[in-house]
């Protein structure tokens, strides 16, 4: 379900909540479902539970879960995780859009990535 790449510059604990976040907004953990706990995960992935209590405390920040005390940490409202979802990849785009301007890609070359990727 999630496997951890340790040649990724990303911190182990921000894999763990984008890999949890892709199969929230994909069904795989449907809203109010119980995530795993936190020593259960962190058993499962040979890493300190206290990275999965930062991956959870992420999640939660940005809206994706809620937590009740003493039964763990539960799915968001689906709707909402696809909303945000897709505010976070727009806020990318934008990021990368503007990364392009700075380097001087006019709209014409800009759009001609666009259409090769499909």
């Amino acid at each position: 379900m999630i496997n951890l790449d340790y040649k990724d510059k990303r911190p182990i604990y921000e894999q763990i909540s984008d890999k949890l976040k892709e199969l929230m907004v994909i069904g795989a953990f449907p809203e109010n479902t119980r995530l795993p706990s936190v020593r259960s995960l962190a058993v499962d992935l040979s890493i300190n539970p206290n990275t999965i209590q930062r991956a959870y405390a992420e999640l939660e920040r940005q809206g994706y879960v809620y937590s009740i005390k003493g039964k763990g940490s539960f799915v968001a409202e689906t709707e909402k995780l696809r909303d945000l979802k897709v505010d976070e990849i727009k806020e990318r785009l934008i990021e990368a859009l503007d990364n392009a301007k700075k380097i001087g890609m006019s709209d014409e070359e800009i759009m001609k990535v666009v259409k090769n990727r499909r």
